[in-house]
C-alpha cells in the first residue's frame, strides 16, 4: 500500500471536487481490499449508485467512500438525507470508508462497518433557501460520534499502515452484530459506547452510571440495570470484555 496520490490523473480537470473524487477514488482502487475477506481490487459501481461506490466480488460487501482534505472529524457532510435512511435501513446497506489525506498524500483511511450504523446517526440538515437552485432539498450529516471506537477499524492511521491482519480481526470481531435484531442490536452499541468513557479496567457500578443515559435513549424499558448486565454478558461472550470476578471487568480492544 502506497499513500500517495496519483496527480498525474488530475490534469485534464480544473475543478477542486473533481480532483479529488478522482484521485481518492483511483487511490482505493489500486491500494483498498475488503476488510471482510481481504479480496483486492474493489470494484466501482456504475455511475449514479445511491450511496454506494465500490463493491468486493468475492463476498458482495458494499462500500461508500468520503474523503476530505482535513483532519477526521466525528461529523461527516453527506447527500440526500431521504437517500441515505433508505439505505442505512435497507439489507444492502453499505459499510463507509473514511479518507483522510493533505498535499496528496493518505492521512488516515478507516472503515465503519455497517452493522455500526443506524437512523439516529443521520441527521437532516435545514432545507434549501427559497433561493437555492434546488430550493427545499434536504442533506444531512453523519454523526460518528454515535459509534463506539472499536466500530473505527483503521487501516491507515495517522499516516501508519496497520497490518491486514489486524484490520480483518476487528472486522470480523463485531460481525456478530449484524445476526442481533435492529433492538437488540441498538442495545449492544448503547452499552458498548458507554464503555468507551471508562477506563481500561472498570467494574459494573460504573457501567449503572449510566442508566439515565440509556433510559433516555429506551423510554419503554423499566430494567435498566438488568439490560446492562445482559449486554455486558454478550459483549463478555464476544471477547470484547473479560469478566474478572465479583463486578469487575476489563476492556480487551
Amino acid at each position: 500500500m502506497t499513500l500517495d496520490f496519483d496527480t498525474h490523473l488530475a490534469k485534464n480537470y480544473q475543478s477542486k471536487s473533481q480532483i479529488a473524487r478522482v484521485l481518492t477514488e483511483n487511490w482505493l482502487k489500486n491500494n483498498g481490499y475488503c476488510p471482510n475477506c481481504a479480496q483486492s481490487p474493489l470494484v466501482d459501481f456504475a455511475n449514479n449508485q445511491p450511496v454506494a461506490d465500490f463493491y468486493c466480488q468475492s463476498c458482495l460487501e458494499q462500500f461508500e467512500l468520503k474523503s476530505k482534505q482535513a483532519k477526521f472529524s466525528t461529523i461527516i457532510n453527506d447527500g440526500a438525507y431521504a437517500t441515505m435512511i433508505e439505505r442505512i435501513q435497507s439489507e444492502s446497506n453499505p459499510s463507509f470508508f473514511f479518507l483522510t489525506y493533505d498535499s496528496w498524500q493518505v492521512t488516515n483511511f478507516l472503515i465503519i462497518p455497517k452493522h455500526f450504523f443506524s437512523s439516529e446517526m443521520i441527521v437532516k440538515r435545514k432545507p434549501l433557501a427559497a433561493t437555492a437552485r434546488r430550493a427545499g432539498w434536504v442533506g444531512c450529516n453523519i454523526d460518528l460520534r454515535q459509534v463506539p471506537e472499536f466500530g473505527k477499524v483503521f487501516l491507515v492511521k495517522n499516516q501508519q499502515i496497520i497490518t491486514k491482519n489486524t484490520v480483518m480481526q476487528q472486522f470480523h470481531q463485531s460481525l456478530f452484530l449484524r445476526k442481533q435484531s435492529k433492538l437488540a442490536r441498538g442495545w449492544t452499541l448503547d452499552v458498548w459506547q458507554c464503555l468507551d468513557s471508562l477506563s481500561e479496567n472498570f467494574n459494573l457500578n460504573e457501567v449503572y452510571q449510566f442508566a439515565d443515559v440509556l433510559q433516555s435513549k429506551h423510554p419503554n424499558n423499566r430494567h435498566i440495570k438488568d439490560k446492562i448486565r445482559q449486554q455486558l454478558q454478550i459483549l463478555r461472550d464476544k471477547d470484547v470484555i473479560e469478566f474478572l470476578g465479583r463486578g469487575k471487568y476489563r476492556k480487551r480492544y
